[in-house]
């Protein structure tokens, strides 16, 4: 994926407060601030919002927030970051006045003439952005879920603001291009390695066996077409759109998850990001907004895959002024626009997608893969319970096993419309857990019992079939 260079974005974001202060000079102070300075404490409140989810903001964090928007290197600055108003209590509802000042700014077209081309917000909002994701980046393996929730959650409030003036601008549209291609540090001995860690991931799935074979079988034509073109044969063009089939609950966004990232090691795509959307995510409600939309996350998904769950709703009511079609238009011009450097997978029930797949002549065509994701065993579904229960540290007993299994077996073999597989499983075993929790919480004797705290009674399971 292209990547935003944030010191090319601060830059420009202070040429945008100097331009707009020589505007509308009496009205850029906020809070006695003027705007450059603002822009920069917002942005310095931004990072201490997000470093601060775990409840401190420690002084490792503060220096690499002040190194990172290029403060002068003084204790008061890095001590005044460390007790930004809110942050260990998570307060940070509130827009952020800069980008507020230039929304308004590109809404009302007050500079003119206007050098940005009424994109100072959304300058603006990509400085934040960028200066967000290179914040969590910092962490060398897991990203801590609090910090991701909060970098989302501010961003869909700033992008909501930005669509409520109609000053939001797509990818396509914008009319800045700081960009340069994200750098793969990976040896290529370190990208085979993490392959074989991927595959044997995948391997290790429970059930799936079809589908295993499948990826293995892709795996393999990529990597001979691979060493074909090394000794200067010809390469067959793969077809790497596909298509997944099958109920919910079994295995396909994780599926598409793993095969992003072999891709990735396979040198077939950039980046192996997973962007994951349903019709929500593309439709919009009036004319050229969905193929705005859309444009928008598929260039989120560049140099990655671009994951459509449910697919087949974005074409269930064509012909009836329904904008999924506006869509899938997009969306088919994007594949063949990007075949080397995107991959679209859609997923979804089986017949339904069979319809989708009709429903335009240049959809089949363009998914040259279709991979089946069968309905999991009665036997699987219990490896999967086992499996989620130890990672939760807990277990089931024995008399407990028998009686899960009881109840998993009936709902296999008598199948209800709503039934969902392994998402069955889980909430199945989340039910579990309250009902132990409820239980043992009465005990005087569950404090400091492992035992007792870990494991799962059959009287736990009432009221789950």
């Amino acid at each position: 994926m292209e990547q935003l260079d944030l010191q090319a974005l601060l830059a420009k974001s202070y040429e945008i407060c100097d331009a707009l202060m020589v505007a509308d000079v009496g009205k850029v102070r906020t809070e006695g601030k003027m705007l450059k300075p603002l822009f920069r404490d917002d942005l310095a409140l931004f990072g201490a919002y997000l470093t601060g989810a775990d409840g401190v903001v420690t002084d490792e964090e503060a220096e690499y927030i002040r190194q990172m928007l290029g403060f002068s290197a003084d204790a008061k600055t890095v001590e005044d970051i460390r007790r930004r108003r809110g942050v260990a209590a998570g307060r940070s509802e509130d827009i952020p006045q800069s980008l507020k000042y230039a929304v308004l700014s590109d809404a009302g077209r007050k500079l003119n003439p206007d050098p940005f081309n009424r994109q100072c917000a959304m300058y603006f909002y990509d400085t934040f952005k960028v200066f967000g994701e290179q914040m969590l980046a910092r962490y060398a393996r897991e990203i801590p879920q609090e910090e991701a929730q909060r970098l989302t959650d501010y961003l869909d409030r700033m992008e909501v603001m930005l669509n409520e003036y109609a000053v939001w601008r797509p990818v396509s549209q914008k009319a800045y291009r700081v960009l340069e291609p994200v750098a793969n540090e990976q040896s290529e001995e370190e990208r085979q390695e993490e392959l074989e860690t991927l595959l044997a991931e995948l391997d290790g799935l429970i059930g799936l066996d079809a589908v295993k074979r499948q990826v293995n079988t892709m795996v393999n034509l990529i990597r001979v077409q691979q060493m074909r073109e090394e000794l200067g044969l010809k390469a067959a063009d793969i077809a790497k759109h596909m298509v997944f089939l099958g109920n919910p609950g079994t295995g396909k966004t994780t599926v598409a998850r793993m095969l992003a990232n072999i891709y990735r090691c396979l040198g077939v795509l950039r980046t192996g990001q997973l962007v994951e959307v349903d019709r929500s995510g593309l439709v919009r409600g009036y004319i050229g907004q969905t193929a705005t939309q859309t444009a928008e996350v598929i260039s989120q998904a560049m140099g990655g895959v671009l994951f459509i769950d449910e697919a087949y709703s974005l074409t269930v009511n064509k012909g009836q002024g329904d904008f999924g079609q506006e869509a899938v238009d997009t969306l088919l011009k994007a594949m063949e626009d990007n075949r080397d450097d995107l991959v679209v997978i859609v997923a979804g029930y089986t017949d339904l997608m069979e319809q989708f797949l009709d429903s335009n002549p240049g959809l089949r065509s363009r998914f040259g893969t279709r991979i089946f994701f069968e309905d999991y065993t009665a036997e699987e579904l219990m490896g999967i319970l086992a499996m989620n229960l130890k990672k939760q540290e807990y277990r089931l007993s024995a008399e407990a096993e028998v009686r899960a299994r009881e109840i998993i077996t009936a709902r296999v073999d008598n199948k209800p419309e709503n039934f969902a597989n392994a998402r069955d499983v889980r909430n199945f075993m989340e039910k579990a857990i309250a009902n132990h929790a409820t239980r043992v919480a009465k005990m005087d004797e569950a404090k400091g019992n492992k035992e007792l705290l870990a494991t799962i009674e059959v009287d736990d399971l009432e009221d789950l079939d």
